[in-house]
């Protein structure tokens, strides 16, 4: 059998935007759906992977959570979080998936829970060093990301009260033969 080569990418400044929160009314506004085979973000309604607004990541597999504005879910996918170096990490085998559930998504949110601290002296969101987020796609198929900057431009230093947030830019690797385990070359 021959296989696709793994892509391996950086998403830059992929915008999360929400509505609300920190004392500004209920939190709200559509999710910014990513697809992994395309690279990119997607309109499509079913062929995404995962979806991101604020510091909050959905992904297309599960139930809703009952947080408001949220993407139906109609695939397969899950994660797992894995402790490490991005490089280090190889294959999705043997990992456990899980799934958005009601009432909790399978990344879980708010500081030191999932893939992020939250500073409130300083107001600025950092992403856990050696976090790896894996994941199982909506149709079967693996990928790894390494979350960078939640701040427009990746900045080195951010200011969380002068900076743009929810900017995502991370580095990923997606293995587009399904089934396949594989994350590193």
């Amino acid at each position: 059998t021959v296989l696709d080569d793994l892509e391996a990418g950086t998403v830059e400044n992929l915008f999360a935007p929400q509505t609300g929160g920190q004392g500004q009314g209920e939190i709200g506004g559509d999710f910014t759906r990513f697809s992994f085979e395309s690279g990119g973000v997607t309109e499509s309604e079913t062929e995404w992977d995962i979806a991101f607004r604020g510091t909050t990541i959905a992904v297309n597999g599960g139930v809703v959570t009952g947080t408001n504005d949220e993407p139906e879910r109609n695939g397969n996918a899950g994660a797992a979080i894995v402790n490490g170096i991005f490089d280090e990490i190889l294959t999705a085998e043997g990992l456990e998936f899980a799934q958005d559930a009601q009432g909790a998504f399978a990344i879980p949110t708010g500081s030191d829970n999932g893939w992020y601290n939250y500073n409130f002296m300083t107001n600025v969101v950092s992403p856990i060093p050696g976090v790896v987020l894996v994941f199982r796609t909506h149709d079967g198929r693996y990928a790894k990301v390494e979350i960078l900057s939640y701040y427009e431009n990746a900045p080195a230093n951010p200011d969380g009260f002068a900076d743009a947030s929810r900017y995502y830019t991370f580095n990923y690797v997606y293995n587009p033969n399904e089934g396949e385990t594989q994350l590193a070359r």
